[in-house]
């Protein structure tokens, strides 16, 4: 077959990953946006999507998604009533200062609108898959042909069930005859959320990361000026609340104020600085949980290798069968984070041990917001070669493989290539 690549040399190639590896977090950058303190919690930041025009002779017939349930509700009641309760004795104690009463309102009207919906997609949510199977189907035409064969499946929890339903409303909206069948089933799960007896035996109670985790949290928050902020007797705060549990409960409820419907916003409550630190913590713990920590001796990404092989080997099996469609899989962010680690993305799979080491490297806002996404886009020419690429929230990345036609690679090297990490 006649090669259309021809490889960059490897300095060229090491050049212009170093040139992407400047592009890295800064705290003048999330103070600039404080949305970015959420990390996880980060509502979706785009809506457009970003393609390179196709090399000419090819054309698109698959695409191999993976996304992350949209914005939610706090995952608890709990999340929503503790500090509601806590603010509510301090006022019948006659101990809230005017701040502390407009917070406390604030959180009556965030729970009128949360009440039994803990963990629940919100109406935000349903909007953002619906659009970016929207804009997939606008950019791929071709994918999303009448007979196509389509596939999406979900972890059982239903804010991934319903974004799989929200997803394919949006591209039967672009197209009402595709046919997509869809299932939310455990057997999904035993590849979307895969975890070896490694991973978690690291992720347990006595796993290795978690005595640094304390002690940068320990280090990190600061309760007293915000306590000072809301209440009028300090005496009051030492004796009946735990001020770093209140500060963290908070902190969760003003970062997912993006994700839902209630006006408003409670970052002013906090300076930059304290939701920065927070943010650290927080961005930490994802990491060390589902990233590339080098405490997990490679645990974590060896359970993902098993979704990456799925989606090797359905790839593989469009490419024999000559059909078009697609298969789109649901789930969480802890299945994206370790996802976009193996497959080698840029910002994703930094491999540190200490929490002081890590937000210039890895911010997991970047990595898996709300609905984020990873996608795999195939295309073929009439003699029957395969070029992919690689989008990563709707943006173009760059895998470890060298190209000199950005953001096309050969298929034959994809598989090769990630092969290789799979059976390594």
């Amino acid at each position: 077959m006649k090669r259309f690549f021809s490889l960059l040399t490897l300095g060229s190639y090491s050049l212009f990953c170093a040139l992407l590896l400047c592009a890295q977090t800064s705290r003048e950058e999330m103070y600039a946006n404080l949305k970015n303190t959420a990390g996880v919690y980060l509502a979706y930041p785009t809506d457009k999507s970003c393609n390179t025009p196709v090399p000419n002779g090819y054309n698109p017939f698959y695409i191999s998604h993976m996304g992350r349930h949209g914005s939610r509700y706090l995952i608890n009641e709990t999340d929503y009533t503790k500090p509601l309760n806590t603010l509510k004795n301090a006022e019948e104690a006659n101990v809230l200062t005017s701040l502390g009463k407009q917070v406390l309102d604030k959180l009556k009207e965030i729970h009128d609108e949360a009440d039994g919906r803990a963990g629940d997609l919100s109406p935000l949510g349903v909007e953002q898959h619906k659009a970016i199977a929207k804009r997939m189907y606008n950019a791929y035409p071709q994918v999303f042909t009448n007979d196509a064969k389509i596939t999406a499946h979900s972890t059982m929890v239903m804010r991934c069930a319903m974004s799989m339903v929200s997803f394919c409303e949006g591209l039967k909206e672009k197209n009402p005859k595709l046919n997509i069948v869809k299932e939310p089933s455990n057997r999904h799960v035993r590849y979307l959320s895969f975890q070896n007896k490694e991973m978690k035996e690291y992720n347990s109670a006595s796993g290795p990361w978690r005595k640094e985790y304390k002690r940068f949290e320990e280090e990190h928050t600061h309760p007293q000026r915000l306590m000072e902020t809301l209440f009028t007797d300090i005496a009051y705060v030492s004796q009946n609340i735990n001020s770093n549990d209140l500060m963290w409960q908070l902190y969760w409820i003003t970062i997912d104020l993006q994700n839902v419907e209630t006006p408003g916003n409670l970052y002013t409550i906090f300076t930059p600085e304290e939701l920065f630190d927070l943010w650290q913590c927080f961005n930490y713990r994802m990491y060390a949980q589902v990233g590339n920590c080098s405490l997990s001796k490679g645990a974590v990404m060896q359970s993902s290798k098993v979704l990456l092989n799925d989606i090797i080997t359905r790839a593989d099996e469009k490419i024999k069968s000559g059909d078009n469609g697609a298969d789109l899989r649901f789930g969480h962010d802890v299945n994206i984070i370790p996802l976009a680690a193996i497959l080698g993305f840029e910002g994703c799979d930094a491999c540190v041990a200490m929490p002081e080491d890590l937000y210039g490297v890895f911010a997991d806002y970047k990595v898996s917001p709300m609905a984020a996404n990873i996608q795999m886009i195939l295309f073929r020419n009439k003699k029957g070669d395969v070029i992919a690429k690689f989008m990563h929230n709707e943006k173009e990345v760059a895998i470890p493989i060298p190209t000199s036609t950005f953001p096309f690679y050969e298929w034959d090297e994809v598989k090769a290539y990630y092969q290789g990490v799979i059976d390594n």
